[in-house]
């Protein structure tokens, strides 16, 4: 029997998973979830002896059931192949007394890869599943990091179209110019002025227009996003929490059953709920910690149980986690009402029009799986310090977030050989703002000169995806007004 999906609006909007994956969003603007949550039916000892590639295939084949077995292990053959520069994928990394999970190991150096490198395959398969001869026009928002795994992992790809949307002067130097150099005729990159949430307000808009819609399909194209918002996003990134659990298994760290805890480094709120998921199927996780940057919408939402987007939006050196409005937490606010789609398109509704919303004293009793905490931008620097200079390990400035706050709020509460720091990125990607935290003095303006500084100081490789573009041409010089955005579409897919 097919697990089916229906929107976090209304639950008479039903679909299976290739058609939530080919729509990206519902059409009511919700975000579909499956109707129940798949169990781990094998034993946690089974688990730990499988690899990366055998463990994804237990956890998608559960979810996403409209696909045969032979289409779930071509599109995990395809994804988790040598574009990752470890045969583990995922490695889990014991640094002292700490484990971080590398998730940038992957074409694009961000644990977008982790996700992107498999939906383009699932997406091109739940195309042919559903008969669908439109061409599908991927319209994806990104604080960074997203827009670049997308693109690579869309690049080329027949019948589809990639345009991404990013905040012009919100991104670091490298991941800019990770994406304005793509390669591939059918992506397209187009910078804003404005930040984040503009881009993502934006395209939300664009998938919500009727009129568009109606002069795409008369085209012969259909939207679908890479954004965390599609399901086929978040159920692979489900995958490394459990594989996290499974290696400390294998490696006797833990005992089979024994809880451990995830800080995760949180903007768009999608990779800890992926972590939730694994939680709720049944992985013996005790506490999920949201770690916020000086962007603390979440840590006060977890605090006070207000969501309140009306402040200031503070451009930090952890810019992926810039975000004020976290599209994912509309999941997790489904799941603690009792999974009531009235409530939740309520709560959605109270954001739109006052831009803030207060979930029930019910609702608050739901959140006893998390904990929440923000490190400062000076907080987040001391981290990637202290760590460097403890032990030599070099952090991004995501991943020192989480770092700032398990040190700032946990470390003499929770048994550090049991809390695993999930790492979202390179420190190639940002080694401008590392090499400063690190007290490095007369950093060199050049990017390639930095990753050769940074090279020596932390005697790890420059990744491929950094020297890669040194000599890359610029290809998207596109920028535009956060009004003119569906402009930019109308023009690229030539349907003014």
């Amino acid at each position: 029997m097919n697990l089916m999906y229906h929107s976090t609006r209304d639950k008479g909007i039903r679909v299976t998973a290739s058609q939530a994956i080919l729509q990206g969003l519902s059409p009511d603007g919700g975000l579909y979830v499956p109707e129940s949550i798949p169990q781990l039916d094998k034993p946690l000892e089974e688990l730990s002896r499988m690899n990366y590639r055998e463990l994804a295939y237990e956890v998608l084949s559960k979810y996403l059931t409209d696909y045969s077995e032979d289409e779930l292990k071509d599109c995990i053959d395809k994804a988790y192949d040598e574009k990752f520069d470890t045969p583990a994928i995922a490695p889990l990394k014991k640094v002292g007394t700490m484990h971080y999970l590398e998730l940038f190991h992957g074409a694009t150096i961000a644990f977008k890869d982790m996700a992107l490198s498999i939906l383009p395959h699932l997406l091109t398969k739940a195309g042919r599943k559903n008969n669908i001869g439109d061409e599908i026009v991927i319209l994806t928002a990104t604080s960074g990091d997203t827009g670049k795994a997308a693109l690579a992992g869309f690049a080329d790809v027949k019948g589809t179209k990639i345009i991404v949307f990013y905040p012009k002067d919100g991104v670091s130097k490298v991941q800019e110019k990770q994406m304005i150099t793509q390669k591939g005729e059918n992506t397209f990159v187009i910078g804003i002025r404005g930040n984040f949430d503009d881009a993502q307000t934006g395209v939300k808009k664009i998938f919500n227009d009727c009129e568009l819609k109606e002069k795409m399909s008369k085209a012969g194209y259909r939207f679908s996003s890479a954004n965390a918002i599609n399901i086929g996003r978040l159920i692979p990134q489900i995958v490394y929490y459990i594989y996290a659990y499974t290696e400390l298994l294998r490696r006797n760290e833990i005992k089979s059953g024994e809880k451990i805890n995830f800080i995760v480094p949180t903007g768009n709120f999608g990779n800890i709920l992926a972590a939730y998921y694994a939680k709720r199927m049944g992985l013996p996780v005790d506490k999920l910690i949201c770690a916020s940057n000086d962007n603390k919408v979440l840590f006060d939402f977890f605090q006070t149980g207000i969501y309140d987007r009306n402040r200031e939006f503070v451009l930090t050196i952890s810019p992926s986690m810039d975000i004020l409005v976290s599209s994912n937490l509309e999941r997790l606010i489904y799941h603690i009402s009792g999974d009531d789609t009235q409530k939740t398109a309520e709560l959605m509704q109270a954001l739109v029009t006052g831009g803030r919303y207060e979930i029930t004293a019910y609702m608050r009793t739901n959140l006893k799986d998390f904990l929440s905490g923000y490190a400062t931008v000076e907080e987040t620097k001391m981290a990637i310090h202290k760590v460097y200079n403890e032990t030599g390990y070099v952090l991004d400035t995501h991943t020192a977030v989480a770092a700032g706050v398990y040190d700032k709020y946990f470390r003499h509460d929770i048994d550090p050989s049991k809390t695993v720091i999930v790492s979202t990125a390179s420190p190639y990607k940002f080694a401008e703002s590392v090499l400063e935290a690190i007290g490095i003095e007369n950093i060199p303006e050049d990017d390639f000169e930095q990753a050769k500084l940074l090279n020596k100081i932390s005697q790890t490789p420059i990744p491929k995806a950094v020297e890669e573009i040194q000599s890359a041409e610029i290809r998207h010089n596109r920028v535009c007004e956060p009004g003119d955005m569906k402009a930019e579409v109308e023009d690229i897919l030539k349907i003014i």
